[in-house]
């Protein structure tokens, strides 16, 4: 096996060409520089922006010191987001209104979004039915949607179907640190969504709490993870942030390679024959 072998491989979603798999989230840092500082350790290519949230003022006018201010966009990819929009009607207008600031700044991120249509504030679940709904219209729109949903696989398709770039299930509730809570629905997502379509992107999001949920996640076969308050919730965001990206590393790594059939008994790893005694 040749150096080479072992890089970060391509891949591409929503028209754009990626080689680290971790998107990183914006929200809940103390400062910009501790932000910037996480973002640049967890060596990710995208970062999720809650544009109607944390851009515009109430007037809807560009703040005058955003968090786009504080991000290289020669080398990041903005993913603008519906953070908090727990209807129809406010997801596509925070979509809308992403687009449309983001392509006055000539920003590529205008391009798509990360729909999320919350359910209530309690859980913070996705609304599958109105998710769904979101999709088709911002997809009739020309956005390149990629839909925030839950683990259930059925709703994952019908999501593809309507036309989503990439499908997101959750690990576990927003924020909540749980990490992958049932392994099994990820699997039943990524058969469901890859089937015929090796390539489809599938994103996990939410729920990550520490470097090996981010593993988990990509051993699994997930395209990529998406978190936030893992990296900007710990005691030192900077490590941690470093710690997701070696994990989504090795857990690609080790998707690729192939782990080992799981046994209910022993097997030697030296041969017994020629064993003395036996």
């Amino acid at each position: 096996m040749n150096a080479t072998s072992v890089q970060p491989d391509a891949y591409h979603i929503a028209g754009f060409t990626f080689r680290s798999r971790l998107f990183v989230g914006t929200g809940k840092y103390a400062n910009f520089d501790l932000m910037r500082a996480a973002i640049d350790a967890s060596g990710c290519e995208v970062v999720t922006v809650a544009v109607r949230r944390d851009v515009l003022a109430d007037n809807g006018a560009p703040r005058a010191d955003s968090i786009l201010d504080h991000l290289d966009g020669r080398r990041i990819t903005i993913l603008p987001n519906t953070a908090g929009c727990f209807n129809v009607k406010d997801a596509v207008r925070s979509a809308r209104l992403s687009r449309d600031l983001l392509e006055g700044m000539n920003n590529p991120g205008a391009a798509w979004v990360k729909l999320e249509v919350l359910a209530d504030t309690k859980t913070l679940l996705p609304d599958p039915i109105g998710t769904l709904e979101a999709t088709k219209t911002l997809v009739g729109e020309g956005l390149k949607v990629l839909a925030y949903t839950t683990d259930d696989p059925i709703i994952a398709a019908r999501l593809k179907e309507a036309g989503a770039a990439s499908v997101m299930p959750l690990g576990a509730p927003i924020g909540s640190g749980l990490g992958i809570l049932n392994p099994n629905n990820i699997r039943l997502c990524l058969e469901y969504l890859k089937s015929g379509d090796p390539s489809y992107p599938v994103i996990v999001d939410a729920g990550v709490g520490t470097a090996s949920d981010v593993t988990v996640a990509m051993e699994l076969g997930a395209d990529g993870v998406l978190l936030n308050t893992g990296i900007a919730g710990a005691k030192d965001p900077v490590r941690m942030a470093r710690a997701m990206a070696l994990a989504c590393e090795s857990g690609r790594l080790a998707c690729l390679a192939g782990r080992i059939p799981k046994k209910a008994y022993a097997t030697a790893s030296s041969p017994w024959e020629g064993v003395i005694g036996r």
